[in-house]
């Protein structure tokens, strides 16, 4: 009778299996999973577009450059940043309005620039859901706009953070554009007061 040969493979094998034990175990085991989100089928469905984080020219959306382009794609979710000096470019995931309905396209602009911006829901927004509170200061923990936020010339849109991460690559806004608090940070200390924006 030949005695079995152990080889180095059959080793390594041998305890790699030995390692991944407790991980099955936690797998399998009810405590590995929130208990608490909630089911897939109430959330928003994501459509992953790879096209929404190809760079894009600002000569396809503008004449000038002027003081910076700012390109918010509604259909990629995705915020496009130009700067005056030509070389500055940079690239954001967003959140995007809910609906067709609450969506504005076209051209606008940079007309102010808030840090922890207060903010006030707009009287549609409490008809859709009477429990809004009145105002939210800036700095509080509830507070929809994040960190930081950039005012169009259109009444009620802006460029602004957010601390619910989960909104951003959704349909998930009343119609503004909504960034990572470090994203939105970033973007407004590139950002002039004047700096055109279109939403496509």
């Amino acid at each position: 009778m030949t005695k079995p040969r152990i080889t180095r493979r059959a080793t390594l094998m041998g305890l790699g299996a030995t390692l991944a034990t407790p991980a099955i175990l936690r797998a399998q085991s009810t405590d590995a999973f929130p208990q608490n989100e909630p089911a897939i089928r109430e959330e928003v469905p994501v459509q992953r577009n790879v096209s929404a984080f190809s760079q894009q020219n600002w000569q396809d959306h503008f004449e000038t450059l002027g003081k910076g382009c700012l390109l918010a794609d509604i259909s990629s979710r995705a915020l496009h940043y130009w700067g005056p000096d030509g070389e500055t470019y940079r690239l954001f995931p967003s959140s995007v309005p809910m609906t067709e309905e609450l969506t504005k396209r076209g051209y606008s602009k940079i007309v102010r620039k808030a840090e922890n911006p207060s903010w006030t829901p707009t009287q549609s927004m409490r008809e859709r859901d009477p429990t809004l509170p009145a105002r939210v200061e800036g700095g509080a923990p509830g507070n929809p706009l994040g960190t930081r936020a950039m005012y169009l010339d259109w009444p009620a849109y802006l460029v602004h953070g957010t601390h619910d991460t989960r909104k951003i690559g959704r349909q998930s806004s009343s119609g503004c554009i909504g960034l990572y608090n470090q994203h939105v940070e970033e973007l407004y200390e590139l950002v002039q007061v004047g700096t055109q924006v279109r939403l496509l």
